[in-house]
């Protein structure tokens, strides 16, 4: 089974994220708007619980903290993807990691960058225009975040929530 770690932002940005995903993401109907903290590792189906078993360790360790969006960026030329920045804090970048200590999943392949997509697999004409456009965009949208999610691929490609963690002491 595919699993993968992430938060979901509230539904106001992730209706941003979606006015550009309909048109720019062909992953836009697999999965909803995410911040991925851990992205997608096999592990065999029965491995499910005793991971969500760790995450609930984690998530004990970790209080809620703010998530500030304040505008598009571009991953280019490394690829043509769009995305809404998340301005790293300590607890982002902490959380990153106690996730990627844990013994299953591996390390990652690519720095953190924490975002969100909004546009991915365009064409150099595409991304250079839809990013022009969007980069003059300020967004300065700030949240708290007081939880993740531990999701599984389903056999059609969609990604669902197998547990929700939140952060903090219950």
């Amino acid at each position: 089974m595919k699993f993968g770690i992430v938060i979901f932002p509230t539904k106001k940005l992730q209706d941003l994220a979606n006015s550009y995903r309909k048109r720019y993401d062909p992953h836009y109907a697999l999965i909803t708007p995410h911040l991925t903290l851990k992205g997608p590792f096999e592990a065999p189906d029965e491995d499910g619980k005793e991971i969500a078993s760790k995450l609930q360790e984690v998530a004990k360790r970790f209080p809620p903290f703010n998530m500030t969006v304040p505008k598009f960026s571009s991953f280019q030329p490394v690829n043509n993807v769009i995305y809404l920045k998340v301005e790293p804090t300590q607890e982002l970048e902490d959380l990153h990691e106690a996730l990627h200590a844990l013994p299953f999943g591996g390390q990652p392949e690519f720095a953190f960058v924490p975002h969100i997509t909004v546009g991915q697999q365009l064409s150099n004409d595409e991304h250079s225009d839809v990013y022009g456009s969007l980069r003059m965009h300020q967004i300065n949208h700030e949240e708290t975040v007081d939880r993740f999610h531990l999701l599984y691929q389903l056999d059609n490609g969609m990604w669902t929530v197998y547990e929700t963690f939140r952060l903090g002491k219950e």
